[in-house]
């Protein structure tokens, strides 16, 4: 009977932790929690209503994920996105994406996948012609994610995914500051081709040419309007 009850306090308290780590790290992502401002542990675990031994445990998490910086007296600073960070989160990204462009197009991919992916750019277009970014940014997501998980390279999709997030909160604040992605979307489709015709050579230059585009025009947005306090 003991031992009963301390396994379900051990998965009640792993399950509070899980839901203050995601909970906390959408707020973050979604720059709903000010960035550079100090939040003390007992207020965020007001704002999740439970107790402040979770909270602590997703702050370590969120630490380790470069999300937060933990202080003194219990609290933490949510850290900002610089030029700089996305300066290094995009040169490896430029060159890790083409290169899972490139095994997917060498692997070839099944019509069911090519179907999927290509149906992200259906709905890219769609919501371009209906000036919905938000929905043009969740479908340029899942474009990416499909692409690097079909390269099949577990180590790689993994490297990949760690940097996303990051990536996410600065395309979030900056998606209505830059121009209409028309030319993303063609990119998108010209990628998908070259998948489909099983060119990897192709298939990675045109990706590379994509990413380092889309680095320029982060980086520089960030730059440009101090995006330091994202």
């Amino acid at each position: 009977m003991k031992s009963d009850n301390i396994d379900s306090s051990s998965r009640q308290y792993n399950s509070q932790t899980e839901r203050a780590y995601r909970t906390l790290k959408r707020s973050i992502m979604e720059n709903e929690l000010v960035p550079a401002a100090f939040y003390l542990e007992r207020e965020l675990a007001e704002l999740l209503g439970m107790s402040r031994t979770p909270v602590r445990e997703a702050a370590r998490r969120l630490e380790a994920e470069g999300f937060v910086e933990i202080r003194p007296r219990h609290g933490i600073t949510v850290l900002p996105i610089s030029p700089e960070d996305m300066t290094e989160i995009y040169a490896l990204l430029s060159e890790l994406e083409p290169m899972a462009a490139e095994l997917a197009a060498a692997k070839g991919l099944s019509d069911e996948q090519l179907t999927r992916i290509s149906d992200c750019v259906a709905i890219m277009d769609k919501a371009l012609e209906e000036d919905n970014l938000d929905a043009w940014a969740n479908a340029d997501h899942d474009f990416h994610q499909l692409l690097v998980s079909y390269s099949g390279n577990k180590r790689l999709i993994w490297v990949i995914s760690t940097f996303w997030d990051q990536v996410y909160r600065a395309r979030k604040v900056t998606l209505r500051m830059r121009e209409k992605p028309i030319e993303s979307n063609r990119d998108h489709r010209s990628l998908v081709q070259a998948i489909r015709e099983r060119d990897p050579v192709k298939a990675r230059e045109i990706h590379k040419k994509h990413r380092d585009r889309a680095a320029e025009t982060l980086v520089q947005l960030i730059a440009k309007h101090g995006l330091q306090v994202l």
